[in-house]
């Protein structure tokens, strides 16, 4: 029963906009590119040149095919032109359909002298939509208008960002997916009522370093995410980092879960951490598929 559901859960994500199409993380506010290429080398410690890292999450446990993503990204800041370059690229695997992508990002700053930075970004973002037919087969059968679909598609589309930092705050807003390519994934000769394609997302996110006593800082932490014909998701939470050695957090998605995460961070450059989901819909109503784990390890390139 539970393949059948998650097959029409799963094609559903190719034919119509009910849900985002871009992964989200536990751990955004760590890896700012993957909503925002504006963010593209802006650190708020002006000591950092660069930071790499990777992401690997896990949704729906206790669900045979349930997603599956890998995330590896990286940020760069070249001062003397006053510009960032950023990075990332995922593989995303739901049951018999696969997302494989590189973005690329370039952001141009402008510096205050209060030491705040304005910047603007672009983005390019390439994708390779997969469906693996012989998985479809097993569970709707040989027959299924389903199986008319290509198995294969490649695809373009770009984004846009701005955001301002400093040593405090940051406070930022973009929309990736401009051109909303179409995805065309039915090649059958049934009538349609929707299209299938890349439809646009809208971010709006911030975050605040309170330093509270030289050895604790709070970061309140949110990201709004909207798109057309779905729910906007507000995902908020707090994380506390102590002698800037141990931190924990802890967070809630308006439209899915609450998050608890920890980590550590090794001689102020290298950073492991792990998130945990607990899902209150839809999934969570199906016994085992009620939990996400997230795993991030980055590095900081330091002065």
């Amino acid at each position: 029963m539970k393949k059948y559901i998650l097959t029409a859960i799963f094609l559903g994500g190719f034919a119509v906009t009910h849900a985002q199409q871009l992964q989200n993380s536990s751990f955004y506010d760590m890896q700012g590119i993957l909503s925002n290429p504006s963010v593209a080398g802006v650190q708020q410690d002006e000591n950092v040149k660069a930071v790499i890292g990777a992401t690997y999450r896990t949704q729906w446990s206790g669900i045979n095919g349930s997603p599956q993503t890998f995330t590896a990204f990286g940020s760069f800041n070249l001062p003397k032109s006053q510009i960032g370059i950023g990075a990332y690229a995922y593989n995303d695997k739901t049951g018999p359909t696969s997302r494989t992508g590189l973005e690329v990002a370039l952001a141009k700053h402008i510096n205050f002298n209060d030491g705040g930075t304005f910047s603007l970004g672009i983005e390019t973002r390439f994708q390779q939509y997969a469906i693996d037919m012989n998985k479809l087969s097993d569970a709707l059968g040989t027959n299924d208008p389903v199986l008319g679909a290509k198995d294969n598609r490649f695809k373009f589309d770009a984004g846009f960002g701005l955001s301002y930092t400093n040593k405090k705050w940051q406070i930022g807003a973009s929309v990736s997916q401009l051109i909303q390519s179409k995805l065309d994934v039915y090649s059958g000769n049934l009538s349609r009522t929707e299209e299938a394609r890349l439809y646009r997302h809208y971010y709006f996110h911030g975050l605040y370093n309170w330093n509270v006593d030289g050895f604790t800082t709070i970061t309140p932490h949110f990201i709004v995410t909207y798109l057309p014909n779905a729910p906007t998701d507000v995902t908020a939470g707090i994380r506390v980092s102590h002698h800037n050695l141990l931190w924990w957090g802890v967070g809630y998605r308006s439209t899915q879960s609450v998050m608890l995460s920890a980590g550590l961070h090794i001689k102020k450059s290298l950073t492991l951490g792990y998130a945990y989901d607990v899902y209150k819909n839809p999934v969570g109503l199906f016994n085992g598929g009620n939990a996400a784990h997230e795993f991030i390890l980055s590095y900081q390139f330091r002065k």
